[in-house]
C-alpha cells in the first residue's frame, strides 16, 4: 500500500471537524471537486469507506473515526518537524523539548522560561508534563531532548543524568490548626493530609518518611499538581506536604502557616539528556540555563 497522503488526511479531519464538505473546502481553501476527490482517493488507497455523505451532514465512519483520531497526531508530528526543518534551514537555533514530572516547581518554571527569553530568543521550549520514568525512555528514543526527573532513575547507556536540586520538604498547614514548631510523621498521621499521585516519586518519599517512623497512614487527597495541593491548605481542608520553594509565595499568608518537617525531608532532582549524538546549540544553551538553577534550595 501507498503511504497517505498528508493533505488527503486534513482534507478528512476537516470534514470531521466541520460537518460537511463544502465547509471543508472553505476552509482549506480548495474546490469543492477537489476535497471529494482527495476522499475518494484515500478511501481507495485504505479499501475502507472513511465517510458516509448524507443530504447535509457528512459523518464518518469506525473506520473514519479511527483514522481521523490517530491522523491528528500524524499532523502534529508533520507539523513538529516541519518546523524543525524551517528553524534549522533560517538559522534560528530550534526547539527544545523538555520533559517535568509534577514534582518541578510552577513558580521555579515561569523564571527559568524568563531568563531564556532575554538570552536566546531564537530557542523555543516545548514543556511537556511526563512522569520520570516515561521521560528516561522518551530521551532513549529521541522523543524528548531534556528531562527533569526524580533522581537517581536507572541509568541508560544514552542518557546522562546530572544531580540538579535537593530541595527541603515542608509542611504547608491551615491557619487554624495548632500545630508544632516541627511536624514529624507521629503528629501528622492522624491528621487530614494530601500527597501526590502513587507514581510520582514525592509519593514515594513522603511514604518513606511516614514508613521510618512506623505509619502507614493513606493520605486525604492524592493528586498530581502542586497547585491542586496548595489549594487544599489554603482552603483549610488538610495539610499538605510540599518542597519549600513551591509555597515561598505564601510565607506570611494570614490563611495558612508552613512548618518545616522533623526529620527532614529532601527531595532530589536531576536533569537528564541524551549525549549520543552530541548534543545541539540549542539543547546545550537550555542545559547551561537548568544548571544556573542548580544547587540546593535555602
Amino acid at each position: 500500500m501507498r503511504n497517505l497522503n498528508l493533505d488527503q488526511l486534513q482534507t478528512l479531519i476537516a470534514i470531521a471537524d466541520l460537518g460537511t464538505f463544502a465547509a471543508a473546502a472553505e476552509a482549506l481553501h480548495l474546490a469543492p471537486p477537489t476535497v471529494s476527490m482527495h476522499i475518494k482517493e484515500l478511501e481507495s488507497r485504505l479499501g475502507a469507506e472513511l465517510v458516509v455523505r448524507g443530504r447535509r451532514q457528512a459523518d464518518l465512519t469506525p473506520a473514519g473515526e479511527v483514522l481521523v483520531r490517530e491522523g491528528r497526531q500524524l499532523l502534529l508530528a508533520s507539523d513538529d518537524l516541519v518546523e524543525r526543518v524551517r528553524r534549522h534551514a533560517s538559522g534560528r537555533e530550534g526547539m527544545v523539548r523538555v520533559g517535568v514530572s509534577a514534582g518541578v516547581s510552577t513558580r521555579l518554571l515561569p523564571r527559568m522560561l524568563e531568563a531564556l527569553a532575554a538570552r536566546s530568543p531564537g530557542v523555543e521550549i516545548r514543556l511537556e508534563a511526563v512522569g520520570s520514568a516515561e521521560s528516561m525512555q522518551r530521551l532513549k528514543a529521541g522523543t524528548l531532548d531534556i528531562a527533569i526527573v526524580a533522581s537517581p532513575q536507572p541509568p541508560m547507556a544514552e542518557v546522562k543524568q546530572t544531580p540538579w536540586r535537593n530541595d527541603p520538604m515542608v509542611a504547608l498547614l491551615p491557619a487554624a490548626w495548632e500545630a508544632p514548631d516541627r511536624i514529624g510523621p507521629d503528629w501528622l498521621a492522624s491528621r487530614r493530609w494530601a500527597s501526590f499521585a502513587p507514581a510520582t516519586q514525592m509519593h514515594g518519599l513522603i511514604a518513606n518518611w511516614f514508613g521510618q517512623a512506623g505509619h502507614h497512614p493513606r493520605p486525604f487527597l492524592a493528586l498530581s499538581y502542586p497547585g491542586a495541593l496548595k489549594s487544599l491548605a489554603v482552603a483549610s481542608q488538610c495539610a499538605a506536604l510540599l518542597p519549600m520553594e513551591e509555597v515561598e509565595d505564601l510565607q506570611g499568608t494570614p490563611g495558612v502557616q508552613i512548618r518545616p518537617l522533623q526529620p527532614p525531608l529532601m527531595r532530589p532532582m536531576a536533569v537528564a539528556h541524551r549525549h549520543q549524538p552530541p548534543p545541539s546549540p540549542a539543547v546545550e544553551g537550555v542545559l547551561e540555563l537548568l544548571a544556573e538553577f542548580a544547587g540546593l534550595a535555602e
